[in-house]
């Protein structure tokens, strides 16, 4: 198994930098691409929550929910495939917005448990995903811009550890497979 899976890891890790490499080549495409994603993902949610609303065994109140909150996602998706600067927009407020209610949530839940494991941590976590979530809230093209960024470089670095990494699983791979054929080679017949 380690002999194959060294050759995964390689691929994944060669993946990632060649994939880091092309968003800060160029990342005002990557931005685009991502938007498009965006809009597409909110199309198919939208669909699914709709017909579930109507196919579903739940509710009445979770079928409201579920058509009120397909109906928004095809309305955001329509807005998404109408300007793609729109959907940039859109994408920038659904990650800010994610940040706040993260922050919101991990500060809220590491406040509430003075007995949680690593508590300061949890409440510093939750302060900056919330201000990360205002930053992106109140300038979204220009931190779209430096998200891009930060993922481009940290895809190069994540792919050079799995790189790395897989070499080591290879040498790792290679110490087994010999002691298997000593152990098999000392064995009585």
């Amino acid at each position: 198994m380690l002999q194959h899976l060294w050759k995964s890891a390689l691929l994944s890790g060669i993946l990632a930098v060649i994939l880091g490499v092309m968003v800060l080549a160029w990342p005002a495409k990557t931005l685009l691409v991502a938007a498009i994603f965006f809009g597409a993902y909110l199309l198919v949610t939208g669909i699914a929550q709709v017909i579930f609303a109507f196919s579903l065994h739940v509710s009445a109140g979770g079928r409201v929910l579920l058509f009120i909150s397909g109906a928004a996602s095809l309305i955001l998706a329509v807005l998404c495939f109408r300007s793609l600067q729109d959907s940039i927009l859109l994408l920038a407020i659904w990650i800010g917005i994610g940040f706040i209610f993260r922050g919101v949530a991990t500060a809220v839940s590491a406040i509430s448990d003075p007995t949680l494991p690593g508590r300061g941590w949890e409440i510093f976590i939750g302060i900056i995903s919330l201000i990360a979530g205002v930053i992106v809230l109140a300038s979204p093209f220009q931190s779209l811009a430096t998200l891009t960024i930060v993922v481009g470089i940290w895809l190069i670095v994540i792919g050079v550890f799995e790189v790395v990494s897989a070499f080591g699983i290879r040498s790792a791979s290679k110490k087994v497979a010999e002691f298997k054929n000593e152990v098999s080679a000392g064995a009585p017949e």
